[in-house]
């Protein structure tokens, strides 16, 4: 009996688990993901787990609500691959109203196999930057023409795959023009104007898109479980360093760690702190367009800022790496204004390095000015009593020593004090002290 009992309740479990898989396979599942700020390598990963993710749970579609002012050209290309290859058809959602699909943003828009956008969004200005290889000011016309050719083709290959304006999109590269949603929409840049994710989802039931085989698939959204997607906290942690003004400030920290270090070694605390945010600044730096020039001069500065303190300068380290910092620090990155240090970030920080080094060169200042406390040098303007009489020559007891003396001053009297003036060898130079 009880074997029986046991092979019923066997049997109910697996038509359970065999229940609860068929309405698993049956579900309709709808992956969404966030791109909001400027398009980089760690945004392009996200993406590219994000589509994986939703295509191992056979979602309906993902959609990729976007707010963005561009980026990384390298980025945006492999996030386009990432939705062009993708398995799953996948919706740009420029989003919320008031966001942008600027510059990158336009590229991935024109990738999606729908592309929306809320009331009240702009599309366009996709120029690219004139910034040349050598991190110069300006391409070379030769060079300038190859980069926007490219772009202009690139761009009119993704319009041309979902039958999009190839015109238009060509002269948001090749002019940097701009449009509205309602005029994306009547120039066929965008498929549909949602005013919500909800209105979208509905929007987007039954419509039919066309993937990279060829094949026909009818979106099928009504009802379906929407799942959010975003950044794990790794991903979040990257991309917050990623940004300028933070590498910047991490590149400032990391040398000022080390410069408090160096300059009074066994601290550990600052040297500790230093090589963290040195790490953290190299990676950051790994992820921006960094323009070698301004590096080293960032670097340059610091070692000025180092020699300063083993060195008798007059200032003049203190104001060559002044100069070199904010001269590094305007040209530290390529790429135009996305890429640019805050100047009053810029500002902050050499302020307050320049407040910090005239610190540390007035304590040196003073610490070679303090009068010794050891050696010869500790007797100079001590005073002494006088054991036997000074005429020149006689006995002086300093601190229960008895030393031999010569009086600069005339004749002393024993018991009377005088004041130490040098020392030559074994011999005090005195005069008569002085009272006040």
């Amino acid at each position: 009996m009880f074997k029986i009992l046991r092979i019923l309740f066997l049997l109910a479990l697996l038509t359970a688990a065999s229940v609860a898989s068929v309405a698993q396979a049956d579900s309709r599942t709808i992956t969404v993901l966030q791109i909001k700020g400027v398009i980089n390598p760690i945004l392009a990963d996200y993406v590219e787990r994000g589509i994986g993710e939703a295509e191992e749970v056979n979602a309906s579609v993902c959609i990729i609500q976007m707010d963005t002012p561009g980026g990384l050209d390298t980025a945006m290309r492999d996030i386009v691959q990432t939705i062009v290859n993708a398995r799953i058809p996948v919706v740009v959602y420029v989003s919320p109203s008031g966001a942008r699909a600027a510059s990158a943003g336009v590229f991935i828009t024109m990738a999606a196999h729908v592309a929306v956008m809320a009331p009240n969004t702009a599309i366009g200005a996709a120029s690219p930057v004139s910034v040349g290889p050598e991190g110069e000011a300006e391409m070379s016309e030769t060079m300038e023409e190859k980069v926007m050719n490219d772009a202009a083709a690139y761009i009119r290959s993704i319009a041309e795959a979902h039958g999009r304006n190839m015109e238009w999109a060509e002269k948001a590269v090749r002019e940097a023009v701009s449009a509205t949603e309602q005029e994306a929409l009547k120039l066929n840049v965008i498929d549909i104007i949602a005013a919500d994710l909800d209105d979208l989802i509905s929007q987007l039931d039954g419509r039919e898109v066309t993937m990279l085989g060829g094949a026909m698939v009818t979106l099928d959204t009504e009802g379906a479980f929407i799942t959010y997607t975003d950044m794990n906290w790794v991903e979040d942690f990257l991309y917050a360093i990623s940004d300028p003004n933070i590498a910047f400030l991490l590149m400032s920290l990391a040398t000022l760690g080390l410069f408090v270090e160096i300059s009074n070694p066994g601290l550990i605390f600052p040297g500790v702190v230093g090589a963290i945010c040195g790490i953290l600044a190299f990676y950051s730096l790994g992820q921006l367009p960094v323009n070698i020039a301004g590096v080293l001069l960032v670097g340059l500065a610091f070692a000025l800022f180092i020699a300063e303190v083993f060195t008798t300068s007059f200032g003049l380290f203190t104001a060559g790496g002044i100069t070199a910092l904010v001269l590094g620090s305007l040209i530290l990155f390529k790429g135009g204004p996305l890429f640019q240090v805050n100047p009053w970030l810029i500002a902050s920080i050499t302020v307050f390095i320049a407040g910090l080094l005239a610190f540390v060169i007035n304590r040196v200042v003073k610490v070679h000015r303090r009068q010794a406390y050891t050696g010869r040098e500790e007797l100079t303007g001590k005073t002494a009593v006088v054991k036997a009489a000074l005429n020149p020559e006689g006995i002086v007891l300093f601190k229960g020593e008895r030393w031999s003396a010569v009086s600069e001053s005339g004749p002393v009297e024993p018991g009377e004090t005088v004041t130490i003036t040098g020392v030559d060898s074994l011999k005090l130079h005195v005069s008569k002290h002085e009272q006040t």
